[in-house]
């Protein structure tokens, strides 16, 4: 079902466009968002996916801080849906990151398969203090190794598109990364690349540091809402 703040364009170059498009919340994440994100690259799940933002000023601000602890549970929770959508499907997923990616909105873009970002990218993985999430830990040691990945998870510093591109948080830094995207993913929706290369990625452990993620999470969110999660 379309969602009024995920707009999809299928690509004549055979690729899907997916961007957000909440620009008065800065992108920000409410349960029916990300059921939308994750809907729509289940839909078409051969297909590449280019996951981006209709506002150049930011990514995602994460999870939505007007809505009730209640629902910013099920959006903590429906996070890991879409994540383990992206890394399970065969089609590749390019987040371009042309702002801020906080949270729940830098989860989505690390858990892409390339990230192609702007000058002015910039990432952070926090949640809302007091609470002990994880954010980031399943994946982040894979891109970036432990000592690094520690460092981001536990300060939840902001990373900036210089030094993510030098630690391998993004693949490129271009003034033009919706174009760069888009060459990427028509290249590869030509080429038929990726579902094997994919499969043999996911099949260390990612998932399953993911899934472990996901209930230390359901957990913490458990003690503040009072109630467990389906």
């Amino acid at each position: 079902m379309a969602h009024p703040h995920l707009l999809v364009e299928n690509h004549p170059a055979g690729y899907r466009w997916l961007r957000l498009a909440r620009p008065e919340r800065r992108n920000a994440l409410d349960p029916g968002l990300l059921a939308a994100i994750r809907d729509a690259l289940a839909a078409e799940p051969g297909t590449p996916a280019v996951l981006g933002s209709a506002d150049p000023q930011v990514f995602c601000a994460g999870a939505d801080l007007t809505i009730s602890d209640a629902e910013r549970a099920v959006v903590s929770d429906l996070v890991y849906d879409a994540c383990e959508t992206m890394v399970t499907r065969p089609g590749p997923v390019i987040a371009v990151i042309t702002g801020a990616a906080v949270g729940g909105g830098a989860q989505l873009a690390a858990a892409a398969d390339l990230r192609i970002a702007g000058p002015g990218a910039r990432l952070r993985w926090i949640g809302p203090p007091g609470l002990d999430l994880a954010v980031g830990a399943w994946l982040l040691p894979d891109l970036v190794g432990r000592g690094a990945a520690l460092d981001l998870v536990l300060t939840g510093r902001w990373v900036q598109a210089a030094e993510a591109l030098a630690l391998g948080l993004v693949n490129r830094v271009t003034e033009d990364p919706e174009r760069a995207a888009g060459q990427i993913a028509a290249d590869l929706a030509a080429r038929g690349a990726a579902p094997g290369v994919k499969a043999v990625m996911a099949a260390d452990g990612l998932l399953d540091r993911l899934r472990a993620e996901r209930e230390v999470n359901r957990a913490a969110w458990t003690r503040v809402t009072g109630f467990g999660q389906q």
